[in-house]
């Protein structure tokens, strides 16, 4: 084993949506970082959906943004089409979504990779992490190298012992095309990491010029969605159309008929697939009154063939994905590119990681995107901007950032993945946070960007952008109660202008140009929202700071909860299991009841930690 010349401070493992904004903050943090991954080719790679953001998704795609992460920023210059989901309803689910050009994404990410200092990209597949004194020292490859380093931010994606299942074939893979990481699941076993199986699925890819298009409804995008509240002056790549077709009987028909030949009905498919996003099969079985199926063709990129068939994720064999890819009308001749396919993968079971994403077991290894139990690109780079920023903060000797359910989408995640056990890969929804209306996508900036400033990923310059940003909302939410005008012989202030429906802070700027300011349309949009829903913010606002009491009531490190009278056997077993930190974090572990939680607050207040609490 030769070992490299050249000590790292971090070394951040797999270079897939997690690994790159992982490694993007230490370096940008100041660490001397290494982003080793087993094929250069394929970073920042799109291995299933061809898109960025959504409901939920688009929240967290710009909460990274606002953190200083770089993935709203390479949509905004490589999508070809851009929409913002669900603007019919309410602010607080809104969500930016953008096809992108899948291979536009993987070049643009990899070069910001390769020009950002302090970070050295490296091939080579990880076998061992290496341990002394029960903390990080170093990892080796299976090319015979030894690194050294401080902390590890391990992002293995489905690789960990990856087997793919087409129809009655199976075999071990990381995804289609690309070797499988065997070493380094029984490397962290025994690290005494207990892991479980996962499952995740793909559609088929079909060639364009196979696709009737006068048998489908046409979806066009809207005006630019950006993601990035910096404007880099990115020119726009050129927009195309997706449509919707659907399924028929005949591709019920077809399934049914065959559904002993798919692994994941005839037993051979052991890891749990996600609930939210069922496999063509399972929605036929699950949703048997169902006459059809809606289907989405995306295209791949500008400069491919390749259409995404979104809503047919399946691991039957080949020959039936053709034969019902065939029974949509518009499919009718489809040419098949590439199969669809399930994946099994190892995962750490809930309940042995911190919320600063750390092992509680191994002092310097972080974890962060599927290995953690989550599935989409969204979640995992949204666990990676925080991983490596609290890798960085461990090496420096600074406190974690542990973003609160009430601050961000992420924080929301985190906390989940933390207290709660999971029985299929995790998936964010807006459903999720009990604070929507605060949560906003448009106003990421608002609530995050200062911990990206502190951080020291956010510059000065940016920082005093939204800190303008912030003094102007709040001047002319006040300024605009004050100005009184003449509506219907009666007076009302502007505010309450505003927050009649038929009215918008547009309308009521061309009506009133002597009385409101123009600063922008982000800005304008964040003024009107301020006010119309006023109400209901300041209404969370103060929920949330009544729940801090409580979710912030420190659980001391090692409490010994037999030690503590009246709680049930079961508490016991899942406190100790899960060992939360504070009292918000104990009274979401499944098990835990609101009588067990009471006898620990008891317990907990003649903590001296939670005096001033108390207080």
């Amino acid at each position: 084993m030769w070992k490299f010349p050249v000590p790292y401070d971090l070394i951040v493992i797999g270079a897939g949506h997690a690994g790159c904004e992982a490694a993007l903050a230490s370096a940008r943090m100041g660490l001397k970082t290494l982003l080793l991954t087993m094929n250069l080719d394929t970073v920042a790679k799109m291995s299933c959906n061809p898109a960025v953001g959504g409901i939920a998704k688009g929240h967290m795609v710009r909460e990274i943004d606002a953190l200083g992460g770089e993935m709203g920023k390479v949509i905004d210059c490589t999508g070809i089409q851009y929409r913002m989901l669900n603007s019919t309803k309410g602010p607080a689910v809104w969500g930016p979504r953008a096809q992108a050009d899948k291979w536009a994404y993987q070049i643009e990410m990899k070069h910001r990779l390769e020009k950002t200092p302090n970070l050295d990209l490296k091939q080579g597949t990880i076998e061992d992490v290496l341990i002394q004194n029960n903390k990080v020292i170093g990892v080796t490859t299976k090319e015979g190298i030894s690194y050294d380093c401080q902390a590890v931010v391990l992002t293995s994606g489905t690789f960990l012992r990856g087997l793919l299942h087409i129809g009655e074939t199976n075999y071990s893979g990381g995804r289609a095309g690309d070797q499988p990481s065997v070493a380094l699941s029984s490397s962290l076993e025994k690290l005494g990491l207990q892991l479980g199986r996962l499952k995740t699925g793909t559609p088929p890819r079909i060639n364009r010029r196979s696709i009737d298009y006068t048998l489908t409804e046409e979806q066009p995008g809207e005006p630019w969605v950006k993601f990035s509240f910096d404007d880099e002056g990115i020119p726009r790549l050129p927009q195309v159309s997706c449509h919707i077709t659907y399924t028929t009987e005949e591709t019920k028909k077809i399934i049914l008929s065959n559904i002993h030949r798919s692994p994941m009905y005839s037993g051979k498919i052991k890891g749990i697939g996600p609930r939210y996003c069922p496999s063509i099969e399972d929605k036929v079985v699950r949703f048997s009154d169902k006459e059809r199926h809606q289907i989405f063709l995306e295209p791949e990129g500008l400069h491919t063939e390749e259409v995404y068939v979104n809503g047919v994720s399946s691991s039957l064999p080949f020959d039936v994905q053709l034969q019902f890819i065939r029974s949509i009308p518009a499919l009718r001749n489809a040419e098949i590119m590439r199969p669809a396919y399930a994946i099994e993968y190892d995962y750490v079971i809930s309940g042995q990681i911190q919320p600063s994403l750390e092992c509680k077991t191994v002092e310097g290894l972080f974890l962060a995107g599927q290995i953690n139990g989550t599935s989409g690109y969204e979640e995992a780079a949204g666990q990676g901007i925080i991983a490596g920023i609290n890798a960085a903060n461990r090496v420096q000797g600074r406190p974690p950032l542990i973003l609160q359910r009430s601050e961000a989408y992420i924080g929301v995640m985190i906390d989940d993945l933390v207290t709660k056990g999971l029985d299929e890969p995790y998936r964010m929804f807006t459903s999720r946070a009990e604070h929507r209306l605060l949560l906003r996508q448009d106003n990421a900036d608002l609530r995050l960007r200062h911990y990206g400033y502190e951080a020291g990923i956010i510059d000065g310059q940016r920082y005093q952008r939204v800190c303008e940003k912030k003094r102007i909302l709040e001047e002319e939410v006040r300024r605009l109660g004050k100005i009184f005008k003449q509506v219907d012989a009666k007076g009302y202030t502007i505010a309450q202008l505003l927050c009649r429906p038929e009215n918008t802070y547009a309308t009521l700027l061309a009506q009133y140009p002597e009385s409101i300011q123009d600063f922008g349309e982000e800005i304008n949009f964040q003024i009107e929202l301020n006010l119309k829903y006023a109400g209901y913010i300041d209404r969370q606002t103060q929920e949330a700071k009544k729940l801090a009491n409580v979710e912030n009531l420190v659980i001391p490190p090692g409490l010994d909860y037999q030690s503590i009278h009246g709680l049930r056997n079961e508490a016991r077993q899942k406190l100790a299991k899960f060992a939360p930190t504070t009292i918000g974090q104990a009274q979401r572990i499944s098990g835990v009841s609101p009588a067990d939680i009471s006898i620990l607050m008891i317990a907990l207040l003649r903590n001296p930690v939670n005096d001033e609490m108390n207080s």
